[in-house]
Order: structure tokens, then sequence, then C-alpha cells
């Protein structure tokens, strides 16, 4: 009899140092995929930059979808829509906050998020996109991109 609560222990145990591997596995390759996709900005900025590019000041979209914050960020819209942007410094934000008064008067605090390989993986139909291929087109829209 305790030899199958032993056994017991013994699955669980192995499940469950499975499941850390296996968790291990995806944060190593999701940090492998930011820097890349880190890399792919910082030469986004230095193309942009020798392009003569401007660069804006960014605003976020509050959650309720109708009012846009300061963030106190200037860079590149990376999306027409203006929900994606870099920063000069080469840091990618997706351009969203909490409706709250503060924001409104203060302005919106956003932190880097870690960049995608593909933008709007997991979406609808026809919104995810390469990263590669969204910064070539952002760079070959030149200044007549917006939103």
């Amino acid at each position: 009899m305790s030899g199958t609560g032993e056994q017991g222990e013994s699955w669980a145990a192995k499940r469950g140092d499975a499941a850390a591997e296996h968790a291990a596995r995806l944060d190593r390759k999701r940090a492998d995929e930011a820097e890349q996709a880190t890399a792919l900005l910082q030469k986004f900025v230095r193309d942009a930059r020798e392009r003569g590019l401007p660069t804006v000041a960014l605003k976020a979209r509050a959650l309720n979808g109708r009012t846009l914050y300061r963030t106190g960020l200037t860079g590149w819209y990376l999306r027409r829509n203006g929900t994606l942007a870099v920063d000069e410094h080469g840091d990618y934000y997706v351009l969203s906050a909490p409706t709250s008064l503060q924001a409104r008067l203060r302005g919106a605090t956003l932190t880097p998020s870690d960049p995608p390989l593909v933008v709007g993986a997991g979406g609808r139909d026809g919104e995810s996109i390469p990263l590669p291929d969204l910064l070539r087109q952002r760079l070959d829209a030149g200044e007549t991109w917006g939103r």
C-alpha cells in the first residue's frame, strides 16, 4: 500500500519537474526572441535617424479608447493607429494606459515592453506581422506615416 503512495509522489514530482523545465524553456525562448527584436529596434532607430525621420511626442490611448494621454516619450509610431511605438533609445512601447484623472492631468507613465518578433501574433487574422517587415514598412513610409 505504501508503494502506491510513493509512486504517486514520484509521479507528481516528475510532472512538477517537467512543468518547471517546460516553463524555463519558454522563458529562454521569449528572452532570446526579445533580444533579437531589441537588436532590430536598435537598427531601426539608427536607420530612422540616418533618413532624417523626425520623432514625435508619443501619446497613449486610454483603455476606454477615447482619451489620449501625454507620455513624456518621443519616438516613432510603429502602427498607424498609434498603438505601438519605439522611443529614441530603441525601447518598445504598447501605448495604452488605464483611464484615470491623474493620467489626464499629469500624463501616463509607461514602461517598455519586451518586443516580439511577430507583432500581433495570436490576434485576429491579418493583424500579425513579422517585426522586420513592420519596421521596413515604417521606414519606407517616411514622414507620411501617421495617426
